[in-house]
């Protein structure tokens, strides 16, 4: 997706292309377990120490990654924080169990939350920063299939890869 100078409206960040990235169309139980594996190399605090291909499922909040592109992701390559990476994940919450709600109904609960959490992670509201997030959230057949309600939400540079965590960024 392309970025420009201006700012986007809120009602469009969850649901834009290349960077709403979804688990879409988990049909099969081995989609499902090909998202389990794969584990990081961490330390005690659970900090990635080398880079390490996971599962989508094991991605945790604190990892720093590089890009996936848009649609159904299993698996993304993770790094050290402290080396160059596109994306950030920076906050998650868990949806209310019950039926599957439909991605719109979960793209605007990941918008409403992913938004407020932002501030208090980069020290700005999204509105005034430079910074963009999207989320990553569960489809039916996750939802269904591996009793996934995680919402997570990641953040990104637009100017492209940052070193070190944007906690705090202020920008």
């Amino acid at each position: 997706m392309a970025t420009t100078g201006t700012r986007r409206t809120i009602g469009t960040v969850a649901a834009t292309g290349a960077l709403a990235i979804a688990l879409t169309g988990c049909s099969l139980p081995s989609d499902i377990a090909s998202m389990l594996t794969g584990e990081a190399d961490r330390d005690g605090a659970g900090s990635v120490q080398s880079s390490s291909e996971i599962g989508i499922f094991n991605l945790q909040v604190g990892d720093c990654k590089m890009e996936d592109q848009s649609g159904e992701i299993l698996d993304t390559t993770v790094v050290p924080c402290d080396e160059p990476h596109d994306e950030e994940v920076y906050d998650e919450f868990a949806m209310a169990d019950g039926d599957f709600p439909g991605v719109e109904a979960i793209q605007a609960e990941a918008e409403t939350y992913c938004v407020e959490s932002f501030g208090d992670f980069v020290g700005m509201p999204w509105e005034e920063s430079a910074l963009e997030f999207f989320a990553i959230y569960p489809t039916q057949g996750t939802w269904e299939q591996a009793d996934d309600r995680i919402v997570q939400c990641v953040i990104w540079d637009p100017e492209g890869q940052v070193t070190g965590t944007l906690a705090g960024a202020a920008r």
